[in-house]
C-alpha cells in the first residue's frame, strides 16, 4: 500500500521506500558485524589449536612448512597452527624392543621362519631368534632422516645377524660362542644405525634361541650332550691334575732336600774323619809307640762296648757249670746290642 500525498501537494509521512532503505542499511551493518565476530572467533579457535603439551620423557619436533624449526621440551608449548607449523611428539626415554625371527604378544608367540632360518659358514641351516632393545637418542634424525625407522631397524638387525652367523659354524652358534654372536651383531647393528642417521641407539642385543631345524634337532641334541660330557671329563681331569701335580712337586722337593741334607752330612763326616786322621797322623809321627798303643786301647774300648763279657774261673766251676747254665742275663741287666757282624754268643776268657 502506497502513501497518498496530503493536502497542499506534500506527503505527511516519509515514503515507504525510505523505511525499507533504512532497515536494509541497518541489517547490512548488523550482518557485517556478526560476520566479523564469527571470523574473529574462528581465527581465535584456529590460533588456539597451536597449543600442545609435551609429557616428561618426550620431545616435540616442530616443523614449519615441512622444514625443521626447533625441539620443544616437556610442558605446555605453542606452535603456529596447521598448515604453517606441525609438531611430532617422540618418546625419547622409553626402551623399545624389536624381535627378529619371532613375534610375541601378551597371549601368544609366533615364529617367523623367513627371518629365523639362516645359513652358517659350514653350510648348515640354523634357526636363530634375536631380541633388540633400543631407544630414541636423536628425535630430529628419527623424524626427518628415515621414513619408517622401525622397519629400517628390523631389516638392519636381520642383516647384522645374518652377517654374524654366516661367518661362524653351526656348533659355534648353538653351543660355544653364543655370546660372540650377540656382541658382533650389536656392533654391526649400531654401525648401520649410525650410518643411516636414524637417531636410534641400540641398548642391548639378546640371543633368544639358536637351534637346528626341527628335522635334525634330535641329532644335534646328541651332539650337544656329547660336548657337555667332553667338558665335564676335561674339568674332572684338570681337577685330578691340580691335585696330583702339586703333591708330586712337594714330594720331589722333599727328596731333593733330604738328598741335600744327606750330602751335607756325608761331606761333614768325611771332612771330620779326614781331619781326625791327619791329627792322628801328626801325633803318630811325633810318638809312634805311644800313639799305636793308644789306638789299640781305643779300638778295644769300642769293641768291648758292643759285647757282654763274662769271666769264669775254670777251677771254681770245674768245667761242669758253663755248658748248662744260661749265664747270659743272670745279673738281671740287659746285654748291650751286638755290633753289626757279631753274634749273640759272648766270648769266653780267663
Amino acid at each position: 500500500m502506497l502513501n497518498k500525498p496530503g493536502p497542499g501537494g506534500g506527503n505527511d509521512l516519509p515514503p515507504l521506500t525510505e523505511y525499507v532503505d533504512t532497515l536494509s542499511g541497518w541489517a547490512s551493518r548488523r550482518r557485517g558485524g556478526v560476520t566479523l565476530l564469527i571470523l574473529l572467533a574462528v581465527l581465535l579457535l584456529w590460533l588456539a589449536t597451536g597449543i600442545y603439551s609435551v609429557q616428561p620423557g618426550e620431545e616435540g619436533v616442530v616443523r614449519t612448512f615441512g622444514r625443521f624449526t626447533s625441539i620443544s621440551t616437556s610442558g605446555l608449548n605453542y606452535r603456529l597452527p596447521s598448515p604453517i607449523q606441525q609438531v611430532t611428539i617422540v618418546d625419547v626415554s622409553s626402551i623399545r624392543r624389536a624381535e627378529i625371527g619371532f613375534r610375541s604378544s601378551a597371549t601368544q608367540r609366533q615364529d617367523i621362519l623367513g627371518e629365523a632360518l639362516m645359513l652358517t659358514a659350514d653350510e648348515n641351516i640354523v634357526k636363530v631368534e634375536l631380541l633388540v632393545q633400543y631407544r630414541i637418542a636423536n628425535s630430529r634424525d628419527f623424524v626427518f632422516n628415515v621414513q619408517i625407522p622401525e622397519d629400517v631397524l628390523l631389516t638392519s638387525a636381520e642383516v647384522a645377524l645374518r652377517d654374524t652367523v654366516g661367518k661362524m659354524t653351526i656348533d659355534a652358534v648353538i653351543t660355544e660362542e653364543r655370546a660372540r654372536v650377540q656382541d658382533q651383531t650389536r656392533v654391526i647393528l649400531a654401525q648401520l644405525m649410525e650410518s643411516y642417521g636414524t637417531g636410534i641407539q641400540i641398548t642391548d642385543v639378546r640371543l633368544q634361541g639358536a637351534d637346528p631345524p626341527e628335522e635334525v634337532s634330535d641329532a644335534f641334541q646328541e651332539v650337544v650332550r656329547a660336548l657337555a660330557d667332553k667338558e665335564r671329563l676335561i674339568n674332572e681331569s684338570e681337577a685330578y691334575q691340580n691335585d696330583i701335580v702339586p703333591r708330586a712337586r712337594g714330594n720331589k722337593q722333599k727328596l731333593i732336600e733330604e738328598a741335600e741334607a744327606f750330602k751335607q752330612q756325608r761331606v761333614l763326616r768325611a771332612t771330620g774323619d779326614a781331619e781326625r786322621f791327619l791329627s792322628i797322623l801328626g801325633a803318630y809321627r811325633l810318638a809312634p809307640e805311644v800313639t799305636r798303643e793308644r789306638m789299640h786301647i781305643e779300638a778295644l774300648e769300642d769293641v768291648l762296648q758292643q759285647v757282654q763279657l763274662t769271666l769264669l774261673d775254670a777251677d771254681a766251676v770245674g768245667g761242669q757249670v758253663l755248658p748248662f747254665l744260661p749265664l747270659k742275663g743272670l745279673d738281671g741287666s740287659v746285654p748291650p746290642t751286638s755290633a753289626p757282624g757279631t753274634t749273640d754268643t759272648p766270648p769266653q776268657g780267663e
